[in-house]
């Protein structure tokens, strides 16, 4: 292989912009050339081809494993030339769904959605690398300089003290340095199984609480594999919030998906990439971003965004475990402003809270509102502490990973969002305020 070119360095190559062909032989040396709709990045060693259907492509490798690829840069026209060889197939897995998922955005703009059907991702290794002649044009610098943006990044982050300005520092990085201008942040749930909205950026309403069942979209897809996601041109079964709908539409999430919450996002993006916020092995959140432009995000986006991504996991951990309150928050009373009284309405199935019959939240973040106000309504207190929460049985927090910091950044920013009367203030560490700027009349059912 010429060492001085790698495919670390021909990945714009593999974006599926300029489809690329595979010359195959048979056993007795007939030639077969065709183009492949995908050939995907694997590592500096390895590329993925995409296995749709049963083809003569298909039957020559299976027979005689060696091929030839013909590739070109879409931004400077270098034409290259690799040989490779294939090794096996996956059916399954966290490179199966990337290019599953990359396979729909290629298939939505050539017209061929509903005609591809990924079957499996044949990996091969790569054998030879070959520039060949021709006239070039000089690769043109998008976007800001990764790593200066990354390094900054790291910097601010290493600076943060609590959850909450550690989730507002990462998404004015990612907005200042990196200009990316709509985003997520998603955390998951105590059971795995769904990720809540707890920040967002450049949409008309934040959607904070807004769920997301794993294993539906881009983003859902992404927390379940743990693996980053990423497609740069349309594909609607990836865009979340209709395959929500639609799974919606169908009876399928009915029982399972709260739907007060509207998701936000673009419409109909065209690039989207989801990136899985990990600390070790345990998963802590997924960040989102997407773009109306097509190919508006690359891999050496992906890999700057993964980098942070593991900084910010460790520290989502490190700052979940330690509180450093001590004792619970002396009863002071509350100071409650005057007007008509909020009707507030408790289900204590799924412990979601109603403000004036308008949703705002469940689960753990609604047993937390519930249990605040009751103590006001007892006692008049509103100084609490995160310690006493997690010492209540009744809020039903799981033994390990109660995520309860998260938990009440989520219901602050949604109380932020939807109630003008209602307020959590933090007050130092570990502690926090219940604000009232109107009485409140309490209604317990279930």
């Amino acid at each position: 292989m010429n060492r001085l070119i790698s495919m670390d360095s021909l990945r714009n190559c593999l974006e599926g912009v300029v489809p690329s062909g595979i010359a195959t032989s048979s056993p007795d040396g007939t030639p077969n050339v065709t183009y492949i709709s995908q050939l995907m990045y694997v590592d500096q060693d390895h590329v993925a081809l995409s296995f749709q259907f049963f083809n003569k492509t298909r039957e020559n490798i299976l027979a005689n494993p060696q091929a030839t690829v013909l590739m070109m840069d879409p931004d400077t026209a270098a034409r290259y030339r690799i040989t490779i060889r294939y090794l096996r197939t996956e059916t399954s897995g966290a490179l199966f769904e990337r290019m599953k998922a990359k396979l729909a955005g290629i298939a939505s703009q050539t017209g061929m959605t509903g005609v591809f059907r990924l079957l499996g991702a044949d990996i091969y290794r790569v054998l030879a690398i070959e520039a060949l002649p021709g006239r070039e044009l000089p690769p043109a610098e998008i976007g800001p300089a990764l790593l200066p943006a990354l390094r900054r990044s790291v910097d601010a982050l290493r600076e943060c003290r609590s959850l909450d300005g550690l989730i507002d520092t990462f998404g004015s990085c990612l907005e200042r340095h990196f200009a990316l201008d709509h985003q997520m942040l998603l955390m998951v749930d105590e059971g795995g199984q769904r990720l809540y909205i707890v920040a967002s950026r450049g949409y008309a309403s934040s959607g904070a609480g807004a769920e997301i069942p794993v294993g539906v979209g881009v983003i859902g897809v992404a927390a379940r594999e743990r693996t980053p996601i990423r497609i740069i041109f349309p594909a609607a079964e990836y865009a979340y919030g209709r395959a929500i709908r639609e799974q919606i539409e169908k009876g399928e999430l009915a029982d399972e998906l709260e739907t007060e919450i509207p998701l936000p996002g673009l419409a109909e993006p065209s690039s989207q990439l989801a990136v899985p916020i990990l600390a070790g092995e345990r998963l802590m959140a997924v960040l989102y971003i997407e773009s109306d432009q097509q190919c508006r995000f690359g891999y050496d986006l992906e890999d700057a965004l993964v980098a942070l991504c593991a900084q910010v996991g460790f520290a989502m951990c490190a700052l979940q475990s330690t509180t450093g309150e001590e004792g619970a928050a002396p009863a002071a009373p509350a100071a409650v402003g005057q007007g008509a009284a909020l009707r507030v309405r408790h289900f204590g199935r799924d412990n979601s809270v109603f403000l004036d019959d308008e949703y705002l939240i469940k689960g753990v973040a609604g047993a937390i509102l519930w249990k605040l106000l009751r103590e006001h309504a007892d006692s008049g207190r509103s100084e609490f502490s995160n310690r006493e929460l997690r010492l209540d049985l009744g809020l039903k927090l799981p033994e390990l990973c109660d995520n309860l910091d998260a938990r009440l950044i989520l219901l602050s920013r949604r109380l932020a969002d939807r109630c003008e009367h209602l307020r959590i203030e933090k007050t130092g560490r570990g502690r926090f305020r219940l604000a009232l700027a109107r009485p409140v009349v309490l209604e317990g059912e279930g």
